[in-house]
């Protein structure tokens, strides 16, 4: 039997899936905030029917896993993903992140992933690096009373604030024209409050002010950097475009009209391209 859950060395308990044969070569799924590995069932699905191993985890104060108080910045998400990978003994393996996700696969293949052989190839879907908030340096970003708003409204209210989220910009379903998915909504809202608020809230400055540049300048593995031009939650021009300036061995693919969840609401696009990437 294999235990769903993996201690860190500063006792959190990380709870993660791990389907499919063991001796296939592991994709790996990274979530982003303020969800769970459920939200990459889509994905594990149609890997694992293609011959994968596919394994996700929920990052600290997530999902399933401990609800700790501290450790809620990039440096610990990329320690717990590497507990994960070293529990299981991941080789070869393929990392995928989307969002906040994407930001810990950039801190966990710069620190942990390459030296060891542990990674082959990464994919960054609507991910937030370079860096997200506007500064001196990055004039482009969000500013940041966005995020202080993001933060005022998580205080307030958590369970509105996520409906809003999921029912609007997130999945674009406050376009024009969009073809709403209750369920989908409903499901990002259940995640989200299965976590711990405390988390979430600190999980805000970890998403939008650490700055990746260094990261992603230190991945030498083939990475495919991939977003929609519709993104309301991470202005693509300051996030995709960027990462591929400053990754040494990219590919670059944006979707025209595609949201921030893309892989939810067009996964019958987006899951074939993964895998053409990662069999490329």
């Amino acid at each position: 039997m294999t235990h769903s859950f993996v201690t860190t060395k500063d006792g959190v308990e990380i709870f993660y899936k791990d389907w499919g044969p063991k001796e296939a070569q592991p994709i790996v799924f990274h979530h982003g905030w303020p969800l769970s590995s459920d939200d990459w069932d889509t994905q594990m699905l149609f890997f694992v029917s293609n011959g994968y191993r596919v394994v996700a985890h929920d990052r600290r104060g997530h999902g399933r896993s401990s609800q700790v108080s501290n450790g809620h910045d990039m440096d610990h998400y990329a320690a717990d993903a590497s507990a994960v990978a070293e529990h299981l003994d991941l080789r070869n393996a393929v990392h995928i992140g989307h969002s906040t996700g994407g930001g810990e696969v950039a801190r966990y293949v710069a620190k942990y992933g390459q030296p060891q052989g542990r990674v082959a190839k990464a994919i960054l879907v609507s991910a937030v690096p370079p860096l997200m908030v506007k500064t001196a340096g990055n004039p482009d970003g969000t500013p940041i009373e966005v995020f202080d708003g993001f933060r005022d409204a998580l205080a307030a209210n958590r369970a509105e604030f996520f409906l809003d989220v999921a029912s609007g910009p997130f999945y674009g379903f406050n376009r024009e024209g969009a073809k709403v998915s209750q369920g989908v909504i409903d499901n990002w809202w259940r995640q989200g409050i299965m976590g711990s608020a405390k988390a979430h809230y600190d999980g805000i400055k970890a998403f939008s002010e650490t700055d990746q540049t260094e990261d992603l300048k230190a991945i030498t593995v083939p990475i495919l950097v991939t977003q929609g031009d519709d993104d309301q939650i991470v202005p693509y021009k300051d996030a995709v475009e960027l990462q591929a300036k400053l990754l040494k061995n990219s590919t670059l693919k944006i979707y025209k009209g595609f949201p921030h969840g893309m892989l939810t609401t067009h996964a019958d696009v987006i899951n074939p391209d993964l895998l053409a990437f990662v069999r490329a």
